[in-house]
Order: C-alpha cells, then structure tokens, then sequence
C-alpha cells in the first residue's frame, strides 16, 4: 500500500521580501535593487526579493562582527547557545510546509518529497543542540613538562560567510548555521538568488525568537556582491557549498588572506554492481537517484560501472526504468521527476548529451524534452552507454538526469575506473557480500561509500576528496570545522 499523500502546501507568506535583516531588523537595500524569483514548472516570476549590494555586505559584515567582538554570543555557554537553536527549530517547525512550497516552485521539486527534505534541514538544529554537552569544547591534558596544568579548548572561528546553492537551499543552510551557531560564531547568510525563499524564512525565525542582533544576518545578492562578501576582511571563514569553478576562486582568496573555508562541491561519483547483484534490482535503484531532483544532487550516482558480459543487460534493464519514470508537475503525486531548476541548467545539461554522442558514446535512452510538456524547463532522463573513462561525459560533473554506463574487466578495474575522475565526494557498491564491499569501499577514493542504495547519516561527516572540495560538513566534525584550537597553560 502507498503511503496516504501529504496535506496540500501552503502558500509562502514573507514578512519583509523588499527588505535584507540585518543586525536584527529589516532594513532597505542600499540600492533599492530587487531580484526575480522564477519558477522552473511554469517560468512565472513567483517572488521578488530584495537585491544587496557591496554596501550592504559592509553593513552586515559590521553587525555580524560587533555581535562577535563585542557582544554575548560567543561568551555564552554551549548550553546556552544550544537553548537558542531549539528555540529557532520550535519557531521554524510550524513554517516547515512553507518552506516545502519554496523548495518545490523555485526548482520543480516534488512535493511528495519536499517535506520530508526539509523535515532532514530542520533536525540539524536538534542535532547540534545535543552535541553541546558532549562535544569537547573544552580538554584537561596532562602537560608534557608535569608542571601545571594544560587545557585544550576550541574556540568560535568568527564571522562566518555562509553561502548556500540553488538545489538544497533549506537543508544546506542549516547545516551550515547549526554547527556555526552552536560554536559561538556569528553568521551572514547569503543563498542562491534563484532560491531566496527560504533563507527569509529562516531570518523571520531568528526575530520572532529574540535571537541577539547580529547574531544572524541576510543578504540576498548575485555575484558580485557574493565574491565582494568572500573577499572581506571582517569574515574569518566562508563556509560554501556550489561549483568547482567558484569553489576554486574562493580556496584562492580565502588562500591570500588565510581566512578559513569549508568547500563542499561538485562530484561525478561511480556505482559499481558487482556479478553476485541482480541487474533489475540494481537498475531500479540506480533509476530512483539519478532521478531525484532530476539529477540535481552533487553526490548523485551519475557513473555506473558494471563487467562488461553483464553490460548490455545492465543497460536494458536501466533503459526501461528510465524510460517508466512519469516526468511532470511537481505538484502532482503521481510525478517521479520534475523539470530542472532554470533554464540555464537545461541548456548545460543539453551540451553535454551533444558532447556524448560527438565522443561516440551510444544514447540508449532518453536525451531530448518530453513532448507533452511544453512549459517548465524538464528533460528526459537519459542514459549513455559505450561510454569510456576519458570521456567529458564521464570526467565532467552534469547535474542533471544522465547516467554514463561504464564496462570493466572485473573487480579491480572496475574501481580502477571509479578513481579515475578528478572528483571524490561519493560512491557505492552493489553487491550481497558485505567483505567485497569493505574492500570496494576501501578502495574508492570519496568521502562517502554506501552499499546496495544511496545512503547519507547526518551524524558522519560528509566532504570530497580531489576537487569535490576541502573540510567536512554533518556530524561532529562538522561542528568542528567552526571551530580554533586554544592551548593553555596554567600554573598550579
């Protein structure tokens, strides 16, 4: 039986969408800019929020830093700190549908899926709340000399720039603001300008609880505005989740100043089924991810690497799932699979099918725009075999529903072609024997390995190796990574 489809959502109500907040109130953008918000189902401006500028990062940047240097914040007790997070997730709870709603109109999410998305960005806030008596902000160690006494103790980083993508905006932020928070540091929050929505929301959330001004800012903005933000003196660690491109620019300038930064970015991640795994059971699991947020997700299993006597099987067996999903309206229930977040998006993802089938790899399925959907910017999902490692479509992140299917000779190879990639963030096995996929999974250069299905556990860390980024976010090293190590020493 199918689980009874959740109520309707409701619509967005902002407060203040025309205005940026700021050391606790809503203020006017310096230059009265705005920004359109589209919807990626019907290409209809949805919302329109404010636009900051380079000055108005100085504001935030200001009132962020005097809420650091100067205010309570950092000197209250984790405990303290972790009491304020459970009251932002109580104020956040009851607009959890409203922020669903954001998710599914400005990227074509599902909104059979949405709440239970973003039910998985609100627990971060309950997460890192009950950290704060257990994490060691605070060491006795034994001095080396035996004389004294010694503590180790982990300090806030500072100001923090947080900046989120369009995919994930809800979750993403979280996961940045709840670690940060907990800390001790103060935060700008500057989302994607495609998906504001939800960034606002969250704002509205810290006024209604009283959180301290400064504490926690916002400013929408494009790009330049955006790097003028990563480049200011006054944020002592940019915590970004997006491109290689920008991440690249931002490890440069964050690299001149020696501010810190966390970077979670882009992946081309492998599955490998192995020859004990059925190939049905395994071409329905990997049609489901590549399909999720129309293959919108920097960990998706876009690489499927199987032996090559089992290959044509494999591909058959992809093929029909692919070609059964029901692409449509988000809003529908009985939808699998939404359109892409923009137009833009689209477009990248249309090169790149271009650019397989001039390499030579064979389009099995898929590849062109539904017909019978003339509005909203949707794909096919598609499926590319004959596909080798050296080639764009398997070395180049696409974002979007297409998978590449890969031959190997056996085991060995198999993961040989699985590293072969300038990326690192995920991967899986699929196979029954749990040894063979230990030995896979140690074998696979990513951050994350999963066996038999597409796995995350808040409570571990999750980052890339290569150019999938630098740091680690989720878990207690997320919480970590806002966080300096102090050394003091005492006399007895």
């Amino acid at each position: 039986m199918n689980p009874p489809a959740p109520a309707p959502l409701p619509d967005i109500r902002l407060a203040h969408p025309m205005q940026l907040f700021i050391n606790g109130r809503w203020v006017e953008a310096r230059e009265g800019g705005h920004i359109d918000v589209v919807s990626a189902h019907s290409e209809q401006v949805i919302a329109t929020v404010a636009e900051g500028t380079e000055a108005d990062m100085d504001v935030a940047v200001a009132a962020a830093r005097a809420a650091f240097d100067l205010g309570p914040w950092p000197r209250l007790s984790p405990a303290e700190r972790a009491a304020w997070l459970l009251k932002l997730s109580e104020a956040l709870a009851p607009r959890l549908p409203e922020i669903s709603r954001a998710w599914v109109d400005q990227i074509g999410a599902l909104a059979m899926v949405a709440p239970y998305v973003m039910g998985a960005g609100h627990f971060w806030f309950q997460y890192y709340a009950n950290l704060a008596n257990t994490f060691p902000f605070e060491e006795a160690v034994a001095p080396f000399d035996g004389h004294g006494s010694a503590l180790v103790v982990r300090e806030p980083v500072g100001v923090v720039a947080a900046i989120a993508p369009w995919n994930n905006p809800f979750g993403i932020m979280t996961g940045k603001l709840a670690p940060a928070l907990l800390a001790g540091c103060t935060v700008v929050m500057k989302p994607a300008p495609e998906t504001p929505l939800e960034a606002y929301i969250i704002a509205e959330a810290a006024e209604a609880i009283g959180l301290p001004p400064g504490v926690v800012n916002l400013v929408t903005a494009h790009r330049e505005a955006s790097d003028y933000l990563v480049r200011h003196a006054g944020i002592d660690k940019v915590s970004f989740t997006g491109s290689v491109v920008a991440g690249r620019r931002i490890a440069a300038v964050c690299g001149d100043r020696l501010a810190r930064c966390t970077l979670e970015l882009g992946g081309k991640s492998a599955a490998i089924v192995l020859d004990d795994y059925d190939v049905a059971d395994a071409a329905r699991a990997l049609a489901q991810v590549i399909t999720m947020s129309a293959g919108q997700v920097c960990a998706t299993l876009s690489r499927v690497v199987v032996s090559a006597n089992r290959a044509d099987a494999l591909a058959e067996a992809l093929k029909a799932e692919l070609e059964a999903v029901r692409v449509g309206d988000p809003n529908d229930p009985t939808t699998q699979m939404g359109p892409l977040a923009m137009a833009r998006q689209r477009a990248r993802v249309e090169e790149y099918i271009a650019i397989g089938r001039a390499e030579g790899a064979c389009l099995a399925s898929g590849g062109g725009r539904p017909r019978h959907l003339e509005c909203g910017y949707y794909l096919q999902p598609t499926l590319f075999t004959q596909v080798k490692p050296g080639m764009r479509l398997a070395q180049e992140e696409i974002f979007g529903p297409v998978i590449a299917l890969l031959p190997a000779a056996d085991e060995a190879e198999a993961v040989a072609i699985a590293n072969d990639s300038p990326f690192g963030l995920y991967g899986a096995v699929f196979t029954h024997d749990r040894d063979r996929a230990y030995r896979v999974a140690r074998g696979v250069r990513t951050g994350t390995f999963s066996q038999n299905r597409f796995r995350f556990d808040p409570g571990l860390p999750f980052g890339g190796f290569k150019q999938s980024g630098v740091g680690r976010e989720g878990g207690r090293e997320g919480l970590a990574s806002f966080t300096e190590f102090k050394s003091v020493l005492l006399d007895t």
